[in-house]
């Protein structure tokens, strides 16, 4: 009978330690704990540095909920601002200061800043309208969202820019550009009789009251180029062309057309009998228009007397009697208009006035300044 087989484990499998063992987390003695090592490490660092930690990430939070606060204002100043003054599109606003949060609950801002584009203003469209308001007063009862705001002192600038004008004042194709620091110079083309006529004109800038700004015109005048100039206005003048006096002045048939019109050969310093000896001796006709300066009495005469008595006579010269009658019809207020512009500050925003207004290249410029400008329906906000 075989005796029994005795069954011996290793000894190394016999450990009391399992492998659910807690001290088996790390099996390899010789390789630090992460978690202990970062335990350890912040239990290194000063109790010092961590407060400092804290109060720094506190700070951060503080910083942007009041940055997000001002943009909330911001915005909604934006929309209540292009109510309120009925813009067309909205303004930017820039509340200036830090902490915001600290102003709103003292109800005092220390500057807003608000730039405004595109404000209609009659005719006219002002390209810009951008103001710095300062020492501003808010009204309402917190936590319930403020109802009004006042401003101590309000500064800026308008910009009427050229190119709106010739864009919205271009029905005529006049286009508009700086001449000097109070006048504009307008040019264009206005067609007449199927001719196209270049006008020019300058308009002088002028302050209208403390809110607006007009033009008065003068140097009026339409150029038919090779053949006439026609000035509107009384009196109304009508003078050839420096091309078409040249051309006069070396072709005998036109010249004595005109020395045939008194009015004409006085105003060329011809007497009348020797206008008369010219109509049919060659000789005292070229010693005519042979002498000095000649051809500049023919541009300084005024042909606008044989517009509606010797339009034959206009035709001889080479001038076209439907495109003088055309030219001599036109009103110098019509032209006018065609040129002149004027815009005044929105009714909505009162308490701002206009000063020292220039022409610059860009556009006609003028300061804006004012006090006590109220915006909202507070009570106490005075608007």
């Amino acid at each position: 009978m075989r005796s029994p087989v005795r069954m011996f484990l290793p000894l190394s499998r016999q450990s009391p330690q399992s492998v659910d063992s807690p001290q088996s987390v790390n099996p390899d003695p010789e390789r630090p704990d992460p978690e202990r090592k970062v335990h350890r490490g912040l239990a290194r660092i000063p109790r010092t540095t961590k407060v400092a930690i804290g109060i720094l990430l506190g700070a951060m939070l503080l910083v942007l909920a009041d940055r997000c606060a001002v943009m909330y204002a911001e915005k909604r100043a934006e929309r209540t601002l292009q109510h309120k003054l009925g813009l067309a599109a909205a303004p930017k606003v820039n509340i200036h200061g830090f902490p915001f949060l600290t102003q709103v609950l003292g109800k005092h801002l220390d500057g807003v800043d608000v730039t405004v584009p595109d404000v209609a203003a009659g005719r006219v469209t002002l390209a810009r309208v951008r103001a710095e308001a300062t020492g501003i007063r808010l009204f309402g009862d917190l936590p319930l969202p403020l109802d009004g705001a006042k401003a101590a002192q309000v500064d800026g600038d308008v910009l009427l820019a050229f190119d709106d004008l010739n864009r919205e004042l271009g029905a005529s194709q006049v286009t508009f550009r700086v001449l000097n620091r109070e006048s504009v110079r307008a040019e264009g083309v206005l067609p007449v009789a199927g001719r196209q006529a270049r006008i020019h004109a300058v308009a002088h800038i002028r302050r209208d009251g403390d809110r607006g700004v007009a033009t008065s015109v003068s140097d009026m005048r339409l150029d038919v180029p090779g053949i006439a100039t026609y000035r509107p206005g009384r009196p109304a003048r009508l003078r050839l062309h420096p091309e078409a006096a040249e051309r006069i002045s070396r072709d005998k048939k036109k010249t004595r057309a005109l020395l045939r019109v008194e009015s004409v050969a006085r105003q060329l310093g011809v007497a009348p009998g020797t206008a008369e000896q010219a109509l049919w001796d060659d000789k005292r006709l070229s010693r005519i228009t042979g002498q000095p300066g000649f051809t500049d009495r023919l541009t300084r005469a005024n042909l606008v007397d044989l517009v509606a008595d010797r339009p034959e006579t206009l035709e001889q010269v080479g001038v076209d009697p439907v495109l003088a009658r055309a030219l001599v019809r036109l009103r110098a207020q019509d032209l006018t208009e065609r040129v002149a512009f004027s815009f005044q500050l929105p009714k909505q925003v009162k308490g701002l006035r206009l000063r020292n207004i220039t022409v610059e290249r860009d556009g006609i410029r003028a300061d804006l300044t004012g006090s006590g400008l109220s915006v909202g329906a507070g009570r106490h906000s005075g608007g």
